[in-house]
């Protein structure tokens, strides 16, 4: 008879560990979880193509891998995760470049590595575009909430394009036009002085007679009866 092996024990896992979360190697990983940021440097190592070099190149790497991670300065986990595959991806896409020069292969070799490493650079591209508009760098929003204007002043909302005549104008497409642009203004104009106080002392025009200029009159050079 087989004797029965012994059955396993759950895993006990401990969600938030006052031990873990010391936040020491948080410039690695973004996270205050040091057991993450160990992970996702070793995964970011691990990516590395350290198959024909030296252990001193091997180490040279590794301390290069890290402070790749340190100079993206990753804020949150999210980060953390494409900070380390941006440094995957860069390797990887060197990598293919590497092996796309070397003379020694096919074409068909040498054309299936660069298209490897333009996709790869790609991937690249797209992983920054994400991590610069996750970090609020992609777009730029101004909101405006209150706008107070005093007597004899002016506010405008949008884009202000100069004149060409005055200092640092030129030629472009004026505020109005822009599909996007808003203008508040509102200038008051103090009222005219009016020379009359009261409404007795303004001129009524009223009917009267007046004298009608002659219309005939003599003109030099015609006889009379013509």
């Amino acid at each position: 008879m087989n004797a029965k092996k012994p059955a396993r024990k759950p895993a006990t896992v401990v969600a938030d560990d006052s031990e873990d979360r010391q936040g020491r190697l948080k410039k690695l990983g973004g996270s205050q979880s040091d057991r993450w940021n160990n992970v996702l440097a070793n995964q970011a190592a691990n990516a590395l193509w350290v198959k024909n070099s030296s252990p001193e190149e091997r180490d040279k790497q590794l301390s290069a891998t890290v402070a790749a991670l340190i100079g993206i300065a990753p804020k949150d986990e999210l980060e953390g995760m494409m900070a380390a595959q941006l440094v995957a991806a860069h390797n990887a896409s060197m990598e293919c470049y590497r092996r796309a020069m070397i003379g020694e292969q096919s074409l068909e070799g040498r054309r299936e590595n660069l298209a490897q490493a333009n996709k790869l650079s790609r991937t690249y591209a797209t992983l920054l575009e994400a991590l610069n508009r996750h970090r609020g760098k992609g777009q730029q929003k101004v909101t405006v909430e209150h706008v107070h204007v005093h007597a004899g002043g002016q506010a405008v909302v949008g884009m202000v394009v100069p004149p060409p005549d005055q200092p640092g104008g030129g030629e472009g497409v004026n505020s109005e036009e822009q599909p996007h642009a808003k203008q508040i203004a509102y200038a008051p104009k103090s009222a005219l002085p009016c020379p009359y106080t009261s409404r007795a002392d303004m001129p009524v025009a009223r009917d009267g007679e007046r004298a009608l200029p002659d219309a005939r009159r003599k003109v030099a050079g015609r006889a009379h009866g013509q």
